[in-house]
């Protein structure tokens, strides 16, 4: 088995963006040997996969992540000598240690297949640089009993499906078995999930509604930022649309939707645009009187995942889940009907 290099298949380049934004997928090949028994592809691939189950293969080829000799396979498909397998398999976090932490968590909704949950603002989602305890993941390793580490035999914490930044508070989904968690990333990957963010952003935007596109990239002066680019070589392609909800003169709160989804694609789309969020030190708020002034309550972006429409992974049921707006959020938003009055 081999890490694949060179991803030649147009739906495989697509996941291949789809991992570098969201961290979500490896992705394989495997040569059949010149020698090679005839046998069924799923058989073949849990034979020659460490640390993954026949089960989860046949997942993933439910879910369309697998290909012999660059055609779409089932899991009755048999392999012969020099087919060539290639396939991508949802990323397991492995070599950090990740301790149950007994800390609240505000679920939305849980069944046996997944779960949704409300991150509060300032709560890191992995453990990183800086961030090795007090993350949504420590908190969902104690809430589903389950905990990863070097040694141990449960490494199913690569539970997320999807991400938000820390700053950022809202909705997150999270598998609870293999099945969910190959089935929801695929909705995530064809953009069949609907997400929508609420934001505060400066200046007041002139239409009513409308759509960003435009490349997304490191920023080549600061590879801690991200930057907007023409459409071109530099970035990968992102589309965001845009709706007016209020209007305040100097500053205005917008509904975004995301049709792809870049590493932090609204607020450097917004910045490209001339309205930074509210509280984005990083590319372009955070410097205002009035920030200053709210500082107990600005603490990073203004910037809400407040919706979620996806399909249940095990019924195809179309599920729609809202929550509200945070605490500090809805404090600022008075604070700025108050001046409207």
């Amino acid at each position: 088995m081999e890490k694949d290099e060179l991803i030649v298949d147009e739906e495989l380049d697509k996941i291949e963006e789809f991992d570098e934004e969201n961290g979500m997928f490896e992705h394989f090949r495997l040569n059949v040997d010149k020698g090679q028994t005839p046998m069924r592809v799923d058989k073949y691939m849990a034979t020659h996969l460490e640390d993954t189950s026949r089960h989860r293969v046949q997942c993933a080829i439910k879910n369309g992540y697998v290909r012999v000799n660059d055609k779409i396979a089932k899991a009755n498909l048999i392999v012969r000598p020099d087919d060539v397998i290639r396939f991508v398999m949802p990323y397991k976090r492995r070599g950090m240690e990740i301790l149950p932490e007994n800390i609240p968590l505000n679920i939305v909704y849980e069944d046996d297949d997944f779960l949704i949950v409300n991150k509060q603002a300032g709560m890191c989602v992995h453990p990183g640089h800086g961030h090795f305890d007090g993350t949504l993941i420590n908190a969902l390793s104690y809430h589903l009993g389950i905990s990863q580490g070097p040694e141990a035999e449960d490494e199913r914490m690569g539970i997320l499906v999807h991400r938000i930044d820390k700053d950022t508070s809202g909705l997150l989904v999270v598998a609870k078995n293999d099945e969910a968690q190959l089935n929801l990333a695929k909705q995530f990957f064809d953009h069949s999930i609907d997400r929508r963010y609420v934001a505060i952003v400066w200046g007041n935007i002139k239409e009513d509604e409308g759509t960003i596109t435009g490349n997304i990239g490191r920023d080549p002066n600061d590879r801690m930022r991200f930057k907007g680019f023409p459409e071109g070589d530099h970035g990968k392609h992102a589309v965001t649309h845009y709706k007016v909800l209020e209007r305040f003169g100097f500053v205005t709160v917008v509904e975004c939707r995301l049709e792809t989804g870049r590493t932090h694609q609204i607020r450097v789309h917004m910045a490209h645009i001339g309205h930074p969020l509210m509280g984005d030190s990083t590319y372009g708020g955070g410097h205002t009187t009035f920030e200053k002034h709210n500082a107990p309550l600005i603490d990073g972006q203004m910037l809400h995942a407040y919706a979620l429409i996806l399909r249940h992974p095990r019924t195809n049921e179309e599920m729609r889940f809202e929550t509200p707006l945070g605490e500090n959020f809805a404090a600022i938003l008075d604070k700025l009907r108050a001046k409207e009055q």
